[in-house]
């Protein structure tokens, strides 16, 4: 999940496993999968590397589970 600001202000939480595609025109403009569209403050890019940090994050945990275990 990661977090975005729509253009009124207001804090979203987003599934980023289901953002199909982003457009900057300017604003920049999340497609879900589900065909739902975002209009969010945050760059592409920015978005980009949330996504990257929530996978990452994901990862790390499961990675460290499994020496848990």
């Amino acid at each position: 999940m990661i977090d975005v600001t729509k253009l009124d202000g207001k804090a979203v939480t987003i599934n980023a496993d289901l953002i199909e595609t982003m457009e900057e025109i300017p604003e920049t403009v999340i497609t879900l999968t589900t065909g739902k569209k975002i209009i969010v403050k945050e760059s592409r890019q920015k978005i980009k590397n949330l996504v990257k940090s929530y996978k990452q994050e994901i990862f790390r945990n499961y990675i460290f589970d499994e020496q848990i275990d």
